[in-house]
């Protein structure tokens, strides 16, 4: 049970139910996701280039020829990544932060791997970084961070859009989402 704590929103009761399913009725299938989270551990890392997951050197998007080169999008972890890819509407290259900056969680620069954005800045492709962080106030942060870091090597930055999702009602929507809305209109 303590094992199933560790993933994100298990308490307590979720995971002793969890726990109980597998032994009363699923041991077979607990026997496979015990052996698939093993090979996963140990045959998936991380993209020289880009850090997000993968089981290669060098993932299949940072291999790709055909995408622009000149574009980079900063994403805060690998779901980030994949939501945008589903999309389909970002044919640039990512990279993959794995957080974002925190001080009072300890989570400075270093940790989300910026000096090798930096290198990868520093190799001149790079034209216009989008920055696709949370709307948090840690991925607010992160986002001026690296905005700043692109200003000193004259690289434009853009952040992606935020505001009421398609289908919201304005009723239902929270005051600093709508204020980021009204603040990033676009003439219609």
């Amino acid at each position: 049970m303590e094992s199933l704590r560790v993933l994100p929103g298990v308490g307590p009761k979720t995971a002793q139910r969890m726990a109980f399913h597998l032994l009363e009725r699923e041991r077979e299938a607990a026997m496979t996701l015990a052996t698939k989270i093993q090979e996963s551990v140990t045959r998936i890392g991380h993209c020289q280039r880009c850090r997000t997951f993968t089981e290669e050197e060098v993932c299949d998007i940072c291999s790709n020829q055909a995408r622009n080169n000149a574009l980079l999008c900063v994403v805060e972890n690998p779901a980030d990544l994949l939501v945008l890819e589903q999309s389909a509407s970002y044919r640039g290259y990512y990279f993959v932060l794995m957080g974002r900056l925190s001080p009072l969680d300890g989570i400075g620069p270093e940790a989300l791997g910026m000096d090798h954005l930096e290198v990868i800045l520093d190799e001149g492709n790079i034209k216009e970084i989008i920055l696709a962080t949370n709307s948090t106030v840690e991925g607010e942060v992160t986002a001026h961070y690296i905005s700043e870091m692109a200003a000193t090597r004259n690289i434009s930055t853009s952040r992606i859009a935020q505001g009421i999702p398609m289908g919201g009602e304005l009723e239902y929507v929270d005051r600093q989402t709508l204020a980021h809305a009204i603040e990033g209109r676009t003439t219609y």
